[in-house]
């Protein structure tokens, strides 16, 4: 049986916290006016990252914008083999997306299949102006055409290895861990 060995902490709670700042600056600058953005959250850890980009952008420059969470369940084309019993985590959006310029946020960028399953699932509630990609960790070995307009950190992994995001509001830490798989 395969499990998962802790090798070690890319990022502790403090570099987080900076690279969150540091992506709120930068989405600022990129986008200019931010009045018609809303962040969405890939659902579970999407959705908290996103929030704390926005309370940067707050502290920062006196923005309120809105944000949701988006549920791909089942817009994954691998859903056969991620369980039998899928668990759906509902989808709420900050409003209707038509005219909205989009800033999806997930954890971890991979493959780019996670982000083809957003794409598809948010142009179901409509098709908005623009959609624009922020991933705290961007590890490479993509399967898609897929890039981030904005990463906290970008690394070289192998494909053994896996990149596993710790938030306090999911998992009561601030992390990124790299593990591997054992035999």
């Amino acid at each position: 049986m395969k499990q998962l060995v802790e090798k070690y902490v890319l990022m502790d709670e403090e570099a987080m916290r900076r690279s969150l700042i540091r992506v709120a600056y930068q989405i600022l600058e990129d986008l200019g006016d931010l009045s018609d953005v809303y962040f969405i959250g890939i659902k579970t850890r999407g959705e908290p990252l996103a929030k704390r980009v926005l309370e940067n952008l707050e502290r920062i420059a006196g923005l309120k914008i809105p944000y949701g969470g988006l549920d791909i369940t089942f817009y994954r084309d691998d859903l056969s083999m991620v369980a039998d019993k899928p668990v759906v985590k509902g989808t709420n959006l900050p409003g209707q997306i038509e005219d909205h310029r989009i800033v999806l946020v997930d954890d971890v960028l991979y493959t780019g299949r996670t982000v083809r399953a957003a794409l598809d699932a948010l142009v179901h509630f409509g098709r908005p102006k623009a959609v624009y990609l922020f991933c705290l960790i961007d590890r490479g070995w993509r399967e898609l055409p897929i890039c981030a307009n904005w990463v906290g950190k970008r690394i070289t992994t192998t494909q053994k290895e896996v990149v596993k995001v710790k938030l306090r509001e999911t998992d009561g830490v601030d992390a990124v861990v790299i593990a591997e798989r054992t035999e």
